[in-house]
């Protein structure tokens, strides 16, 4: 078994067949995100003018191609859909067919090395695309398809495994917010007002030194402000078990509490630090899953919509109503909430991991092959 060597162009074929007639509408419309995976459009399709959008079948490989280094190449399997006139679409032709299983070639785009190789390629251009011809030009090595076939099995196996442990963090998921909201529409809301209070403890000692900000992710990060030259006698503390958050992007997510593993931190004066002042009647943990929610993120844009700068201050937290159970109740919710985290985070593992597969599967079939 050998190897021989194409251009990608003797095996593909592009397809720009459009909407033209208008025969499909918004509810077939799909992107691809840079997981190489198909998605829902994030913005709003109403109005939108569905003639250009192309036409795409099972079989199709589709890219982004101001997006293709980050990944936002997929390959469709799930029927028929359209997408943006900016993508790009091809399929094997009958050469590729009979040369390329269809998942091989996929696999070989998801490496960091054809990704390397689109980056140089664009390197230099005013705006940089990867076009088509770019694609068509890219030399590819093959082994047999019998051989790649051997690999695809290994890599689909895997993924389908991913697919389903997906699926069950997912159901988890379900669980855990089917029980907040019947716990919502069950038992009263209070303010929380009377259950946290302000942490305003400054660092005038220099005893902390370690800086930090939010992200939109609800994680601690490095701050990326400059901080040459700054002085941090007036940043405020930050312990285990406090909650931070920046007033004027809480909507988007920039909200978390500090753990017992990560000690204390100092973050910038903007921010505000607030703790819960009895955990008797309620749990920290508790009160971050209320507060990480995306409903209470859209709640915040009413509640700051009336203020000079749109910002979400701490009197305004103190306004908040979540149902306040038992303190056995918000127990179990929030280990149902850690289980669930704490499979996401497994899958997110194991996606990283079969991602990072991909060179190796390629390299084993054309070393095998050699």
């Amino acid at each position: 078994m050998g190897l021989t060597k194409y251009k990608l162009g003797e095996l593909i074929e592009r397809s720009t067949v459009n909407n033209k007639d208008l025969k499909y509408g918004i509810d077939l419309i799909a992107g691809v995100n840079n997981d190489g995976v198909f998605t829902s459009p994030k913005g709003n399709p109403l109005d939108v003018d569905l003639k250009p959008y192309k036409l795409v079948n099972n079989g199709a490989f589709v890219y982004n191609p101001t997006r293709i280094d980050l990944g936002s190449l997929a390959y469709r399997t799930e029927g028929f859909c359209i997408v943006s006139h900016l993508y790009i679409i091809f399929y094997l032709n009958e050469k590729g067919k009979q040369l390329v299983d269809p998942y091989y070639l996929y696999i070989y785009f998801h490496r960091d090395e054809f990704r390397r190789e689109v980056r140089f390629r664009n390197f230099g251009s005013q705006r940089p695309e990867f076009s088509f011809s770019d694609m068509a030009d890219i030399s590819i090595t093959l082994p047999s398809i019998e051989q790649q076939r051997k690999y695809v099995d290994v890599y689909m196996a895997l993924q389908n495994n991913l697919a389903a442990y997906q699926s069950k963090v997912e159901e988890l998921k379900l669980v855990c917010d089917g029980y907040i909201e019947d716990l919502r529409r069950k038992s009263g809301c209070e303010k929380i007002g009377k259950y946290i209070c302000e942490c305003n403890q400054r660092n005038d000692k220099l005893s902390v030194c370690e800086v930090q900000g939010v992200e939109s992710s609800g994680n601690f990060s490095e701050t990326r402000a400059n901080t040459v030259g700054l002085d941090f006698h007036n940043y405020k503390i930050v312990r285990p078990n406090q909650f931070v958050y920046n007033p004027s992007r809480i909507n988007l997510g920039s909200i978390a509490m500090r753990e017992e593993s990560q000690g204390e931190c100092i973050v910038s004066p903007m921010y505000v630090v607030f703790e819960v002042n009895s955990s008797d009647y309620l749990l920290p943990d508790y009160l971050l899953l209320w507060l990480t929610r995306s409903e209470f993120f859209r709640s915040t844009l009413f509640y700051a919509s009336g203020s000079v700068r749109d910002t979400f201050g701490f009197s305004e937290m103190c306004e908040v109503t979540i149902p306040i159970p038992d303190i056995s109740v918000q127990k179990e919710i929030v280990n149902i909430h850690k289980c669930y985290i704490e499979r996401q985070r497994i899958a997110a593992q194991l996606k990283e991991q079969l991602n990072n597969l991909c060179p190796i599967l390629i390299k084993g079939s054309l070393e095998t092959s050699n």
